[in-house]
Protein backbone atom coordinates (compact mmCIF):
# COMPACT_ATOMS: atom_id res chain seq x y z
CA UNK A 1 0.00 0.00 0.00
CA UNK A 2 1.32 3.44 -0.83
CA UNK A 3 2.48 5.75 1.91
CA UNK A 4 2.77 9.49 2.39
CA UNK A 5 5.15 11.10 4.82
CA UNK A 6 3.73 13.67 7.21
CA UNK A 7 4.23 14.67 10.90
CA UNK A 8 5.49 12.48 13.75
CA UNK A 9 9.14 12.90 12.88
CA UNK A 10 11.79 10.34 13.70
CA UNK A 11 15.23 11.98 13.67
CA UNK A 12 18.54 10.25 13.28
CA UNK A 13 21.96 11.82 13.24
CA UNK A 14 24.47 10.76 10.59
CA UNK A 15 27.43 12.62 12.01
CA UNK A 16 30.15 11.15 9.84
CA UNK A 17 28.53 12.52 6.70
CA UNK A 18 27.37 15.75 8.33
CA UNK A 19 23.78 14.78 7.57
CA UNK A 20 20.62 14.77 9.66
CA UNK A 21 17.65 12.80 8.29
CA UNK A 22 14.00 12.91 9.35
CA UNK A 23 11.52 10.30 8.14
CA UNK A 24 7.88 9.51 8.96
CA UNK A 25 4.95 7.74 7.32
CA UNK A 26 1.18 7.66 7.45
CA UNK A 27 -1.29 5.72 5.34
CA UNK A 28 -2.63 7.64 2.36
CA UNK A 29 -5.91 7.23 0.51
CA UNK A 30 -4.90 8.28 -3.01
CA UNK A 31 -2.21 6.13 -4.64
CA UNK A 32 0.36 6.33 -6.00
CA UNK A 33 1.84 8.46 -3.23
CA UNK A 34 5.50 9.22 -2.65
CA UNK A 35 7.65 8.67 0.40
CA UNK A 36 9.42 11.86 1.43
CA UNK A 37 12.71 12.11 3.34
CA UNK A 38 14.07 15.37 4.78
CA UNK A 39 17.82 15.86 5.18
CA UNK A 40 20.01 18.66 6.48
CA UNK A 41 23.52 18.55 5.05
CA UNK A 42 26.59 20.48 6.09
CA UNK A 43 28.18 22.57 3.34
CA UNK A 44 30.61 24.90 5.16
CA UNK A 45 32.08 26.41 1.98
CA UNK A 46 28.60 27.37 0.82
CA UNK A 47 26.63 28.41 3.89
CA UNK A 48 27.11 28.58 7.67
CA UNK A 49 23.92 26.59 8.26
CA UNK A 50 23.11 23.08 6.94
CA UNK A 51 21.37 22.98 3.58
CA UNK A 52 17.88 21.51 3.50
CA UNK A 53 17.44 18.63 1.08
CA UNK A 54 14.19 16.76 0.38
CA UNK A 55 14.01 13.35 -1.29
CA UNK A 56 10.89 12.14 -3.08
CA UNK A 57 11.08 8.35 -3.34
CA UNK A 58 8.97 6.61 -5.98
CA UNK A 59 6.01 4.39 -5.05
CA UNK A 60 7.20 0.93 -4.08
CA UNK A 61 10.71 2.06 -3.21
CA UNK A 62 10.64 0.39 0.22
CA UNK A 63 8.85 -2.71 -1.04
CA UNK A 64 11.45 -3.15 -3.77
CA UNK A 65 14.36 -3.13 -1.34
CA UNK A 66 14.63 -6.91 -1.25
CA UNK A 67 14.90 -6.99 -5.05
CA UNK A 68 17.62 -4.35 -5.05
CA UNK A 69 15.74 -2.21 -7.58
CA UNK A 70 17.69 0.92 -8.51
CA UNK A 71 16.40 4.19 -9.92
CA UNK A 72 17.58 7.19 -11.94
CA UNK A 73 17.83 10.45 -10.00
CA UNK A 74 16.60 13.98 -10.68
CA UNK A 75 18.39 16.70 -8.71
CA UNK A 76 16.62 20.06 -8.45
CA UNK A 77 17.54 23.56 -7.32
CA UNK A 78 15.01 25.73 -5.45
CA UNK A 79 13.66 22.82 -3.46
CA UNK A 80 11.36 25.16 -1.55
CA UNK A 81 9.37 25.62 -4.79
CA UNK A 82 8.42 21.96 -5.22
CA UNK A 83 4.88 22.44 -3.91
CA UNK A 84 4.36 25.53 -6.08
CA UNK A 85 5.47 23.72 -9.24
CA UNK A 86 3.37 20.69 -8.36
CA UNK A 87 6.17 18.15 -8.20
CA UNK A 88 4.43 15.50 -6.09
CA UNK A 89 1.09 15.68 -7.88
CA UNK A 90 2.80 15.66 -11.28
CA UNK A 91 4.94 12.64 -10.42
CA UNK A 92 1.96 10.77 -8.98
CA UNK A 93 -0.15 11.50 -12.05
CA UNK A 94 2.57 10.49 -14.51
CA UNK A 95 3.28 7.31 -12.57
CA UNK A 96 -0.43 6.42 -12.54
CA UNK A 97 -0.56 7.00 -16.30
CA UNK A 98 2.65 4.98 -16.82
CA UNK A 99 3.93 8.02 -18.70
CA UNK A 100 7.40 8.16 -17.15
CA UNK A 101 9.89 5.85 -15.49
CA UNK A 102 10.06 6.01 -11.67
CA UNK A 103 12.79 8.26 -10.30
CA UNK A 104 14.26 9.51 -7.05
CA UNK A 105 14.00 13.31 -6.82
CA UNK A 106 16.53 15.18 -4.67
CA UNK A 107 15.51 18.83 -4.16
CA UNK A 108 17.86 21.34 -2.51
CA UNK A 109 16.36 24.44 -0.90
CA UNK A 110 17.86 27.70 -2.07
CA UNK A 111 20.52 29.47 -0.06
CA UNK A 112 19.54 32.48 2.02
CA UNK A 113 21.65 34.48 -0.42
CA UNK A 114 20.24 32.98 -3.61
CA UNK A 115 22.25 35.22 -5.91
CA UNK A 116 25.57 33.95 -4.55
CA UNK A 117 25.15 30.21 -5.17
CA UNK A 118 23.13 30.10 -8.36
CA UNK A 119 25.44 31.05 -11.19
CA UNK A 120 28.30 29.84 -13.34
CA UNK A 121 31.69 28.40 -12.50
CA UNK A 122 34.94 27.30 -14.07
CA UNK A 123 35.71 23.88 -12.67
CA UNK A 124 39.18 23.68 -14.25
CA UNK A 125 40.25 26.94 -12.60
CA UNK A 126 38.29 26.17 -9.41
CA UNK A 127 36.55 29.54 -9.37
CA UNK A 128 33.16 31.16 -9.75
CA UNK A 129 32.39 33.09 -12.94
CA UNK A 130 30.67 36.15 -11.51
CA UNK A 131 28.29 38.30 -13.52
CA UNK A 132 26.93 41.78 -12.98
CA UNK A 133 23.28 42.67 -12.40
CA UNK A 134 21.02 45.41 -11.11
CA UNK A 135 21.09 43.76 -7.68
CA UNK A 136 24.84 43.29 -7.59
CA UNK A 137 27.19 40.36 -8.32
CA UNK A 138 25.63 37.02 -9.27
CA UNK A 139 27.32 33.70 -8.59
CA UNK A 140 30.07 34.61 -6.13
CA UNK A 141 29.73 31.14 -4.54
CA UNK A 142 28.68 29.27 -7.67
CA UNK A 143 31.84 27.19 -7.75
CA UNK A 144 31.52 26.17 -4.11
CA UNK A 145 27.83 25.33 -4.49
CA UNK A 146 28.26 23.41 -7.74
CA UNK A 147 31.25 21.51 -6.37
CA UNK A 148 29.32 20.61 -3.21
CA UNK A 149 26.26 19.40 -5.10
CA UNK A 150 28.20 17.34 -7.66
CA UNK A 151 31.00 16.06 -5.44
CA UNK A 152 29.40 15.78 -1.98
CA UNK A 153 25.62 15.53 -2.31
CA UNK A 154 25.57 13.15 -5.29
CA UNK A 155 28.02 10.64 -3.74
CA UNK A 156 26.08 10.76 -0.48
CA UNK A 157 22.78 9.99 -2.23
CA UNK A 158 24.41 7.19 -4.22
CA UNK A 159 25.83 5.68 -1.04
CA UNK A 160 22.59 5.77 0.96
CA UNK A 161 19.85 5.21 -1.64
CA UNK A 162 19.35 2.73 -4.44
CA UNK A 163 20.36 4.90 -7.37
CA UNK A 164 21.65 4.12 -10.82
CA UNK A 165 24.96 5.80 -10.20
CA UNK A 166 26.17 7.04 -13.55
CA UNK A 167 25.71 10.19 -15.56
CA UNK A 168 23.10 9.10 -18.09
CA UNK A 169 20.80 8.22 -15.19
CA UNK A 170 21.14 11.62 -13.48
CA UNK A 171 19.43 14.87 -14.43
CA UNK A 172 19.75 18.40 -13.02
CA UNK A 173 16.76 20.75 -12.97
CA UNK A 174 16.33 24.42 -12.16
CA UNK A 175 14.50 27.62 -13.09
CA UNK A 176 15.55 31.25 -13.38
CA UNK A 177 18.97 31.62 -11.70
CA UNK A 178 18.57 28.02 -10.57
CA UNK A 179 18.17 27.08 -14.25
CA UNK A 180 21.38 28.88 -15.10
CA UNK A 181 23.12 26.89 -12.38
CA UNK A 182 21.55 23.64 -13.65
CA UNK A 183 23.07 24.35 -17.06
CA UNK A 184 26.39 25.06 -15.35
CA UNK A 185 26.32 21.75 -13.47
CA UNK A 186 25.66 19.77 -16.63
CA UNK A 187 28.32 21.62 -18.62
CA UNK A 188 31.02 21.57 -15.94
CA UNK A 189 30.31 18.09 -14.51
CA UNK A 190 29.24 15.94 -17.50
CA UNK A 191 30.54 12.78 -15.83
CA UNK A 192 28.01 13.41 -13.04
CA UNK A 193 24.94 14.75 -14.89
CA UNK A 194 23.83 13.43 -18.26
CA UNK A 195 20.69 15.58 -18.61
CA UNK A 196 19.71 19.15 -17.75
CA UNK A 197 16.36 20.87 -17.50
CA UNK A 198 16.74 24.67 -17.48
CA UNK A 199 13.40 26.49 -17.26
CA UNK A 200 13.55 30.26 -17.92
CA UNK A 201 17.33 30.20 -17.34
CA UNK A 202 18.94 33.55 -16.52
CA UNK A 203 21.12 33.58 -19.63
CA UNK A 204 21.15 37.38 -19.55
CA UNK A 205 23.97 37.22 -16.99
CA UNK A 206 26.89 39.13 -18.49
CA UNK A 207 30.33 40.40 -17.55
CA UNK A 208 29.51 43.91 -18.78
CA UNK A 209 26.04 45.45 -18.55
CA UNK A 210 27.05 49.02 -19.39
CA UNK A 211 24.90 49.02 -22.54
CA UNK A 212 22.88 46.69 -24.76
CA UNK A 213 25.78 45.82 -27.07
CA UNK A 214 28.02 45.03 -24.11
CA UNK A 215 25.44 42.61 -22.75
CA UNK A 216 25.11 40.89 -26.14
CA UNK A 217 28.89 40.50 -26.38
CA UNK A 218 29.61 39.35 -22.82
CA UNK A 219 26.78 36.96 -21.87
CA UNK A 220 28.60 34.42 -19.73
CA UNK A 221 26.80 31.17 -20.59
CA UNK A 222 27.16 31.90 -24.30
CA UNK A 223 30.89 32.48 -23.81
CA UNK A 224 31.12 29.18 -21.93
CA UNK A 225 29.62 27.36 -24.92
CA UNK A 226 31.80 28.94 -27.58
CA UNK A 227 34.98 28.53 -25.55
CA UNK A 228 34.40 24.90 -24.68
CA UNK A 229 33.85 21.49 -26.17
CA UNK A 230 30.42 19.90 -26.05
CA UNK A 231 30.36 17.37 -23.20
CA UNK A 232 29.85 13.89 -24.62
CA UNK A 233 26.36 12.54 -24.02
CA UNK A 234 24.93 15.64 -22.32
CA UNK A 235 21.26 16.32 -23.18
CA UNK A 236 19.71 19.75 -22.62
CA UNK A 237 16.08 20.83 -22.24
CA UNK A 238 15.82 24.63 -22.44
CA UNK A 239 12.39 26.11 -21.78
CA UNK A 240 11.22 29.72 -21.90
CA UNK A 241 7.93 31.64 -21.88
CA UNK A 242 6.91 34.17 -24.50
CA UNK A 243 5.59 36.61 -21.89
CA UNK A 244 8.43 36.53 -19.37
CA UNK A 245 9.30 40.20 -19.87
CA UNK A 246 9.03 43.10 -22.30
CA UNK A 247 12.74 43.98 -22.61
CA UNK A 248 14.19 43.82 -26.13
CA UNK A 249 17.84 44.90 -26.10
CA UNK A 250 18.40 44.98 -29.84
CA UNK A 251 14.91 46.02 -30.90
CA UNK A 252 14.30 43.03 -33.17
CA UNK A 253 10.87 42.21 -31.75
CA UNK A 254 11.98 39.19 -29.71
CA UNK A 255 12.06 39.57 -25.94
CA UNK A 256 15.46 39.03 -24.36
CA UNK A 257 14.41 35.96 -22.34
CA UNK A 258 13.53 34.10 -25.55
CA UNK A 259 16.41 35.41 -27.62
CA UNK A 260 19.00 34.55 -24.98
CA UNK A 261 17.96 30.90 -25.18
CA UNK A 262 17.74 30.93 -28.98
CA UNK A 263 21.22 32.44 -29.21
CA UNK A 264 22.66 29.82 -26.88
CA UNK A 265 21.21 27.07 -29.04
CA UNK A 266 21.60 28.45 -32.57
CA UNK A 267 24.41 30.93 -32.22
CA UNK A 268 24.06 34.59 -33.13
CA UNK A 269 25.61 37.53 -34.90
CA UNK A 270 27.24 39.91 -32.41
CA UNK A 271 26.73 43.68 -32.69
CA UNK A 272 30.11 43.95 -34.41
CA UNK A 273 28.99 41.48 -37.08
CA UNK A 274 30.96 38.53 -35.74
CA UNK A 275 29.23 35.15 -35.86
CA UNK A 276 29.15 33.51 -32.44
CA UNK A 277 28.61 29.75 -32.37
CA UNK A 278 25.94 28.03 -30.30
CA UNK A 279 25.18 24.49 -29.20
CA UNK A 280 24.14 23.49 -32.71
CA UNK A 281 27.57 24.50 -34.01
CA UNK A 282 29.19 22.15 -31.50
CA UNK A 283 27.45 19.21 -33.13
CA UNK A 284 24.28 18.88 -31.09
CA UNK A 285 21.11 17.63 -32.76
CA UNK A 286 18.62 20.41 -32.00
CA UNK A 287 14.83 20.42 -31.88
CA UNK A 288 13.59 24.01 -31.91
CA UNK A 289 9.96 22.87 -31.73
CA UNK A 290 10.06 20.96 -28.47
CA UNK A 291 6.54 22.06 -27.52
CA UNK A 292 5.22 20.32 -30.65
CA UNK A 293 7.52 17.30 -30.30
CA UNK A 294 7.71 16.55 -26.54
CA UNK A 295 8.92 12.99 -27.15
CA UNK A 296 11.88 14.17 -29.22
CA UNK A 297 15.19 12.40 -28.80
CA UNK A 298 17.23 15.46 -29.82
CA UNK A 299 20.25 16.29 -27.71
CA UNK A 300 19.05 19.90 -27.29
CA UNK A 301 15.38 20.81 -26.98
CA UNK A 302 14.06 24.38 -27.21
CA UNK A 303 10.62 24.44 -25.59
CA UNK A 304 8.73 27.71 -26.05
CA UNK A 305 5.48 28.27 -24.15
CA UNK A 306 4.03 31.32 -25.96
CA UNK A 307 1.90 32.52 -23.03
CA UNK A 308 4.40 31.44 -20.38
CA UNK A 309 5.58 33.90 -17.75
CA UNK A 310 8.52 33.98 -15.35
CA UNK A 311 6.81 32.24 -12.45
CA UNK A 312 6.12 28.91 -10.76
CA UNK A 313 2.74 28.56 -12.47
CA UNK A 314 4.46 28.43 -15.86
CA UNK A 315 7.19 26.06 -14.67
CA UNK A 316 4.46 23.79 -13.30
CA UNK A 317 3.02 23.57 -16.81
CA UNK A 318 6.39 22.74 -18.35
CA UNK A 319 7.42 20.16 -15.73
CA UNK A 320 5.39 17.18 -17.06
CA UNK A 321 6.80 17.49 -20.57
CA UNK A 322 10.34 17.67 -19.23
CA UNK A 323 9.88 14.64 -16.98
CA UNK A 324 8.48 12.53 -19.80
CA UNK A 325 11.37 13.60 -22.05
CA UNK A 326 14.05 12.98 -19.44
CA UNK A 327 12.66 9.72 -18.03
CA UNK A 328 10.57 8.08 -20.77
CA UNK A 329 8.50 5.08 -19.76
CA UNK A 330 10.07 3.07 -22.56
CA UNK A 331 13.24 3.05 -20.47
CA UNK A 332 11.51 1.94 -17.29
CA UNK A 333 12.59 -1.69 -17.55
CA UNK A 334 16.22 -0.70 -17.92
CA UNK A 335 16.15 2.28 -15.55
CA UNK A 336 14.47 0.65 -12.54
CA UNK A 337 16.05 -2.76 -12.31
CA UNK A 338 18.21 -4.77 -10.04
CA UNK A 339 20.70 -5.33 -12.82
CA UNK A 340 23.99 -3.50 -12.49
CA UNK A 341 25.51 -1.33 -15.17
Amino acid sequence: MSRRLRGGWVACLMAAAGVWAMVSTVQATQPPALDVVHLAMDAPAVAPEPLKVTLYLPPGYAADAAMGTRYPVLYANDGQDMAAVGLEETLSRLYAQHAMAPVIVVAVDMLKDRASGYGLSDRRLRRSVVGDSRIGPIGSKAYDYSQWLAMTLVPYIDAHYRTKAWARERAMLGWSLGGLNAFNLGWQYPEVFGQVGAFSPSLWLAADRSNADAVENTRLAHAMVRQGKAPAGLRLWLSVGGREETSDRNGNGIIDAVEDVQDLVQGFRAPDGTLRPGLRDLGYAVDMGGAQHPATHAGVVFYLLPDGEHNQATWKRVLPAFLVWAFPVADASSRATQATR
